[in-house]
């Protein structure tokens, strides 16, 4: 299959995948029913996060900076500056939900800011991806991953009281902002051969495995997986297998 048109599909299927999954809450403002269990995707999708940040991109940005003549690990500090970046933003909405209100405006788009932000660094991540098992896979992880937060906003962007047209505006830009992820991540590895446009693509992976870092682990807090549900077998298995994946596929490259 075409590269380019492999990620055309994907950028397609995520950007449907994530207005179907946000629409229910648009369309019946909210009923009294929102939760829906994700529990088993969002494990699997932990494994196969922390497998493709700590097996393929972290060691491939590395490589990539040691090659141009870097020997700092700049790849490890952009993938930390990134990690704490987020931590920071979700410790910040969760400041404004516990001392203002948790469906106040400035709390729903500030959790449509940071989701855009991991998907632009998402999709940049699988745009610039020569290997398509490794992209297959992140795009599993992505996809499970889209379903339930694309529902989990729409969900805070109902309850903030903003209209309707407002909310369709925030969310769309969420749709948009993994598919120009990729777009991004296409242009920087097809990038011209000077110095400065070669240290893009190290750059993105590396800031992209802090964010597959971030969801692997902290993402939700309380609620993440790795810290509600760790003692459930049946989802931390799934995290051990999107894990292996990962390991799997880092073995035939």
């Amino acid at each position: 299959m075409d590269h380019t048109l492999m990620l055309i599909g994907f950028s397609i299927l995520i950007f449907i995948v994530t207005w179907l999954a946000g629409m229910p809450p648009f369309r019946h403002q909210h009923r009294k029913r929102i939760g829906v269990d994700y529990s088993t995707g969002e494990a699997l999708a932990c494994g196969i996060f922390l497998g493709a940040a700590l097996l393929h991109m972290l060691p491939e940005a590395n490589e990539a900076f040691h090659d141009l003549g870097y020997h700092y690990p700049f790849a490890f500090v952009g993938a930390g500056v990134v990690f704490l970046l987020l931590l920071w933003l979700e410790h910040l909405g969760t400041h404004l939900a516990d001392h203002h209100h948790a469906n106040s405006p400035a709390y729903a788009w500030l959790s449509t800011a940071v989701l855009s932000i991991h998907s632009v660094l998402a999709g940049a991540a699988l745009g610039s991806t020569d290997h398509l098992s490794t992209a297959i896979i992140i795009m599993v992880a992505v996809l499970a991953h889209k379903w339930a937060a694309s529902f989990a906003l729409a969900v805070k962007l109902v309850q903030s009281g903003k209209s309707l047209q407002s909310n369709l505006v925030a969310f769309g830009l969420f749709a948009f902002a993994f598919p120009l992820g990729i777009v991004a991540g296409v242009i920087t590895a097809d990038a011209s051969a000077s110095t400065t446009a070669q240290l893009l693509e190290p750059s993105f992976n590396a800031f992209a495995a802090g964010t597959f870092l971030y969801l692997g682990t902290l993402h939700g807090l309380t609620r993440a997986t790795l810290i509600n549900r760790c003692c459930n077998r049946r989802d931390f298995n799934f995290v051990i297998i999107g894990f292996v994946l990962m390991a799997v596929v880092a073995s035939v490259h």
